[in-house]
C-alpha cells in the first residue's frame, strides 16, 4: 500500500508521485448546485486526466441525475482512462471536496480498492505551492481494469423501502437543514420537500473545515452523536453526489458497512411516486 489511509495530503502524494510512476490522477470536478467552475482558469495536478462524472459516468438513459453507469459502461470508460488492475489512483476536486468522493464510492461500488481521495483537492496542492499544469494528459494506451458490482454498497428505491424502518439501518441525509424539514424549496422541479422517516440529518458542510475533510475524530463524534443502534448506514443526499461526501467520512472513521442511496431524493421526492415523507 503506498498510502496509510484512503485520504491523503498533498505532501503524502508528492511524496509518492517523486518516487512512484504508476498512480493515476484522476480530476473528478463537477459544478456545484448554483456554482459553476466553467469559466475559472484550468489549475491541475500535473499529468491528471478527467473523470468524467456529469458525462460518461452518468446513466443519460435514466431521469435522474449522476445515475450510476452499468458495470459494463463503468469498465470500458475506466479502462479508456488507461487504469489496470494493479494501478494506484487518487482523486480529486477543483472545490476541494465535492464530487471526488462520489468517484470514490462508484470506484468502490465497482469492487475496486486502490482509490484515494486527495484532501483539499486543487486548493491544497496550491497552498503547498506545487506544480499545477493547465491540461489534461493524453491517455495513448487502454489498461485491463475490470468491473465486479459490489451490491452491498448500493441502494436503490425499493432497497430503502424495504429498511428504512429497520433497526440495523440508519440513514444519514447531506442535504441541508431546511431541504431536509421541507421549509426550504427543492432545487430540482416536481420534487416533494421533507425526508425518508427515520433518516438522520448530517449536512455534508459540517463534516469539512474549509477545503478539507476534518479529522477522522472529528469525523467519528459527527455520527456517533445520533446514537444510531444502526449497524448499517445509508446516505442520501439530492443526487446522490453529497451522500458520498458522508460515506467516505463513515469509512475512513471506521464505520465501513455502508452505502449509498444512488437515486436519493431526486428519486424518492418525485411527487408522481408517493412514497413516505416526513417533515
Amino acid at each position: 500500500m503506498l498510502f496509510k489511509s484512503a485520504l491523503i495530503s498533498a505532501s503524502e502524494l508528492q511524496d509518492v508521485l517523486i518516487q512512484n510512476g504508476n498512480v493515476i490522477l484522476l480530476d473528478c470536478t463537477i459544478d456545484k448546485v448554483g456554482q459553476s467552475s466553467k469559466d475559472a482558469k484550468l489549475e491541475l495536478l500535473p499529468n491528471s486526466l478527467f473523470f468524467d462524472i456529469e458525462g460518461k459516468f452518468s446513466d443519460h438513459a435514466s431521469k435522474l441525475p449522476h445515475t450510476l453507469v452499468s458495470e459494463q459502461v463503468f469498465e470500458k470508460e475506466v479502462q479508456a482512462l488507461g487504469i489496470d488492475q494493479n494501478s494506484t489512483v487518487v482523486l480529486y476536486d477543483r472545490w476541494g471536496i465535492y464530487s471526488s468522493p462520489r468517484a470514490w464510492w462508484m470506484f468502490k461500488v465497482m469492487g475496486f480498492d486502490r482509490v484515494y481521495i486527495l484532501n483539499g483537492g486543487v486548493p491544497a496542492w496550491k497552498k503547498n505551492k506545487y506544480k499545477l499544469a493547465d491540461s489534461y494528459k493524453q491517455q495513448d494506451k487502454g489498461g485491463n481494469f475490470k468491473a465486479h458490482f459490489q451490491k452491498n454498497l448500493y441502494a436503490d428505491k425499493d432497497y430503502i423501502l424495504a429498511h428504512y424502518r429497520a433497526a440495523n439501518v440508519a440513514i444519514f441525509d447531506a442535504r441541508s437543514k431546511g431541504r431536509f424539514s421541507g421549509l426550504v424549496p427543492e432545487p430540482r422541479k416536481g420534487l416533494n420537500g421533507g425526508h425518508i422517516p427515520h433518516s438522520k440529518n448530517l449536512p455534508f458542510e459540517e463534516l469539512l473545515k474549509d477545503i478539507y475533510y476534518k479529522p477522522t475524530d472529528e469525523l467519528k463524534q459527527q455520527f456517533d452523536q445520533f446514537k444510531t443502534t444502526g449497524n448499517e448506514y445509508i446516505f442520501s443526499c439530492g443526487s446522490g453526489v453529497t451522500a458520498s461526501i458522508l460515506a467516505f467520512a463513515s469509512y475512513i472513521s471506521g464505520h465501513t458497512n455502508i452505502r449509498v442511496y444512488d437515486g436519493s431524493w431526486s428519486e424518492w421526492g418525485r411527487e408522481e411516486l408517493n412514497l413516505p415523507i416526513e417533515k
